[in-house]
Formats: structure tokens, sequence, C-alpha cells
């Protein structure tokens, strides 16, 4: 489809040193190895997400964003310290967004998170949350509060998965009203399944898309870092198909919504 876009890919190049705290340590996945699932995909853009590898180390990243030009956006890691000008720069190489890890691994602490909000809401950032879905009842209020917008990835991440109807689905549904967007991804990391057919985070997949599909957005999560037995490509289309039964669903939420978002 013309203009849609797959919001969360990484690359990794051992030439760059992983953190020394890195949890995942996959192996090389170029832009040039992404391109052919892009072509399968027939997606034309992308979100190149720093991963949880690499830590505050943003240069691999930065220069993929270089290379990919006009048709990528970034979201990098930073910290509630990082200089403004800093932030400056990576705003004029596309940069749009905060990525914030909580859990192992991750480079910048729950305790930032306030802070970071509020330095990267002038340049027109938002942050984007990866953590263990049931922690974001506990969470909720501050989340409420951030001055910037918020995307949560991985349909929520709950671990282990939880059903539409729980307290801490609830949770993300009141995020999502109060203008949140969800990364419909990665299903494996809440509920690994050698069929990859993800019933459970499909169900919640469904809810969310019913309750607001102008707040949704799709990614692959290529290359599948941390998994031993990822989902195919073809695996991938017969989800997003799933997920998203209609055209008018597949517009909205792989063009319009990310277009809208990331500034394409």
């Amino acid at each position: 489809m013309i203009g849609s876009v797959d919001t969360h890919i990484h690359v990794y190049d051992q030439r760059h040193p992983a953190a020394p705290a890195a949890s995942l340590r996959p192996p090389d996945a170029s832009l040039d190895d992404y391109a052919v699932v892009q072509q399968a995909m027939g997606t034309d853009r992308m979100v190149i997400v720093q991963p949880t590898t690499y830590g505050l180390d943003n240069s691999l990243h930065l220069e993929a964003l270089a290379t990919a030009g006009d048709a990528a956006r970034g979201v990098m890691v930073v910290h509630g310290g990082t200089a403004e000008d800093e932030i400056r720069s990576m705003t004029g190489l596309g940069v749009c967004g905060a990525r914030m890890h909580l859990l192992p691994g991750g480079a910048v602490e729950l305790t930032e998170l306030e802070r970071l909000a509020e330095l990267v809401a002038p340049f027109g950032w938002h942050v984007q949350l990866q953590l263990d879905g049931h922690r974001l009842v506990g969470l909720l209020d501050r989340l409420r509060r951030l001055p910037c917008p918020l995307v949560i990835d991985h349909v929520g991440r709950f671990m282990p998965p939880t059903s539409p109807d729980s307290t801490a689905f609830a949770a993300l549904l009141a995020l999502v009203d109060d203008g949140a967007h969800v990364k419909l991804s990665a299903p494996y990391e809440s509920a690994p399944d050698d069929s990859h057919r993800y019933e459970l985070v499909s169900a919640c997949v469904e809810t969310l898309v019913a309750r607001a599909p102008d707040r949704m957005l799709w990614a692959s999560n290529w290359p599948h870092p941390g998994q031993a037995a990822p989902p195919s490509v073809e695996d991938l289309q017969r989800l997003r198909a799933s997920w998203l039964p209609t055209d008018e669903l597949r517009r909205q939420v792989l063009v319009d919504n990310p277009t809208a978002l990331y500034g394409f």
C-alpha cells in the first residue's frame, strides 16, 4: 500500500560494540537485509528504533536513518540529562521519539520518565515505552500526566499474556482512550507460539482496533531479536491480514496513523 509504514525495526552491526549490560546481542542485520522483508510486506517507509543492545549509543541507528533518508524516521534512546542541542540535532535527522525500555538491558530508568518527557516535548517527540504491561495499572496516573504523546510497544507486552477483560488490559485501554498509540507487533514477546497464531494476544489486538483504530500502529519488529524461531514473512502477512481485515483499517493503521505521528 502506497505510503504504508513499518513502525518498528532494528539494525545490528558487530562493528559497533554492544553496551556492557546488553542482554541481547543478535547477529548482524542491515537495511539491505530488511529491504527483502519490506518488499514482501509491501511497505514504503520505516521507523528505525534503537535497541537495548547499544545502550545509549545511537550512532549505528542514526547512520541507518541517514542512509534511509526521507523514507524513515527514528526513535532513539536518550536520558533526561541529554543536552537540548543533541535533541535538536537528532530532530533534524528525522528522530521524533525517545525510547524507554523498562526490562532487563534497558538504559534509562523509570525515575527519568517525567524529566525525559519534559525534555523532548518541545521538539515534538513522543515517549515510546516498552515494559511488562502488568505494570501499567501502577503507572497509569504518571503516564496520563506526561506532556508529550505516548506510544506503547508490542500490544502492551503483557507477561504472561492477559485477556481483553482483565484489569491490566483495562489500564492499556484507559491510556488509549486518553490518546496513547499502541504498536500491533511482536506478539511472541507476550506469548511464544510455535504456530505463530498468538490467539490470546490477537484477541487483545481485536479489542484495541475496535476501540481506537485511529491510534493503532503496525510493526514487524524485524529482525525479531531474541527469537530462536521468529515468524516468517508469511506469518507476518497472515497476522497483519487477520488483525486488519478491511482496506479501510489497513489504510488507517498502515498509512494515516503513522504518517501523522511520525511526520512523514
